[in-house]
């Protein structure tokens, strides 16, 4: 009570001044919002944007523990140290404190580096604009660290996240009202500012850069990198599917992401239909690849192959897909907002996403340029279907009156 009671006092103190967002906001994230309804004519309801960020986050705490825990285990089993678990999952190789231990170090100063510069600059525009500080960056803080290489210098990250909390997000007036994804926003701004540390084979396994050179080199290279060279994946579809490979800290573990995706629907937050659209638009694009292929159309040699030839049900668990599709295309903000254009909104990502992916084999991940892409077209496809929805309507009507 003493604390609450302090944080109240502050509250009423700073009424009214350039500071009161800031009290105000230290205030709704222990306790209620600042806003509570009353009058009997609104519905009740135990959710608010609060609760829904921490709802998210609870969600995404799984890949990122889990994330601590592989960096480390790709670590040494680059350097040599231990051997692969090779499909024994209760392998102390992987559940040692030492693999953690790497995690915590390399991965914890990214969630914070990430918090802080965009709380930060979240603060300052409340203050400057003197509006209430808003959740959003609540679960764009905890995405971000997540789909970064393990080893990102903290100074790149914080310009990134600079970058995207001001021009993704703030410049179109805050939450609810940017149409790009902050957190992809900020993959992107990476990705085209700082490539050398956002593609390769060296950036995905901790001290993998450090050593480059040496005698004791270390090779990071993806699943997906490997298919676009046309050489041998060494990875069962165990290690695959539960995450044992090298990748960004948070997208390896498909199962961990569909474990997320079952709370996110379970709790309403999530759209399942556009979560199950994204899966049956890369499957499709998937399969169609796959004829391309087995068909001979594209000769072996071809630089496009080895993605070609995927299964198209590998092309949903490697990379970035399921992540994307769970957490960053489901967005409610810069997604579709009709049932149908859920539908068409979720397709196109999948499908799009698999195409770069195939024909991109410099950098064969597609999955942030498609939900981007698509975030843009949102409000054209909802009015499209909205659209059309009126003129069935008219025509109904018309018919009823003739």
């Amino acid at each position: 009570m003493g604390l609450k009671q302090n944080l109240h006092n502050l509250k009423e103190k700073y009424k009214g001044t350039k500071m009161a967002p800031a009290f105000n906001a230290i205030h709704t994230f222990l306790y209620l919002p600042n806003e509570t309804t009353h009058g009997g004519t609104h519905i009740k309801a135990a959710d608010d944007l609060k609760r829904t960020m921490n709802t998210v986050i609870m969600a995404l705490v799984p890949c990122l523990i889990f994330g601590m825990f592989n960096a480390g285990y790709q670590h040494h089993l680059a350097s040599g140290e231990i051997e692969s678990i090779a499909g024994n999952f209760f392998s102390s190789n992987f559940w040692n404190f030492d693999n953690l231990w790497i995690g915590i170090v390399k991965i914890l100063p990214l969630v914070i580096v990430s918090y802080g510069v965009g709380l930060l600059i979240e603060f300052i525009f409340a203050v400057i604009k003197g509006h209430e500080v808003e959740e959003g960056y609540l679960v764009t803080g905890m995405l971000v660290p997540l789909i970064v290489p393990v080893d990102l210098p903290l100074w790149m990250l914080a310009v990134a996240v600079a970058f995207g909390v001001v021009i993704g997000k703030e410049v179109f007036g805050g939450t609810g009202m940017n149409i790009l994804n902050p957190a992809l926003t900020i993959r992107a701004f990476l990705f085209f500012a700082y490539p050398t540390w956002m593609s390769g084979d060296k950036v995905w396994v901790h001290d993998a850069v450090a050593k480059a050179g040496t005698a004791d080199a270390i090779s990071g290279e993806t699943i997906l990198g490997s298919y676009a060279q046309n050489q041998e994946v060494a990875y069962s579809m165990f290690d695959k599917f539960f995450g044992f490979i090298p990748g960004s800290v948070g997208e390896t573990s498909a199962f961990l992401i569909l474990i997320g995706a079952a709370f996110l629907i379970f709790t309403k937050i999530g759209s399942w239909r556009i979560i199950v659209s994204t899966f049956l638009g890369a499957a499709a694009m998937g399969l169609i690849f796959n004829l391309i292929a087995s068909n001979g159309i594209i000769a072996d040699t071809s630089k496009f192959y080895g993605l070609m030839s995927a299964d198209w049900y590998e092309h949903l668990i490697i990379g970035g897909l399921a992540f994307g599709a769970v957490y960053m295309a489901t967005d409610p903000v810069t997604a579709s907002q009709t049932n149908k254009g859920k539908w068409i909104y979720g397709f196109l990502i999948g499908f799009i996403s698999i195409m770069i992916r195939v024909f991109n084999p410099a950098y064969p991940e597609g999955v942030f340029l498609a939900i981007l892409l698509m975030n843009v077209f949102a409000p054209t496809i909802d009015h499209y279907v909205v659209q059309g929805n009126v003129k069935r309507r008219l025509k109904r009507l018309k018919a009823k009156t003739a």
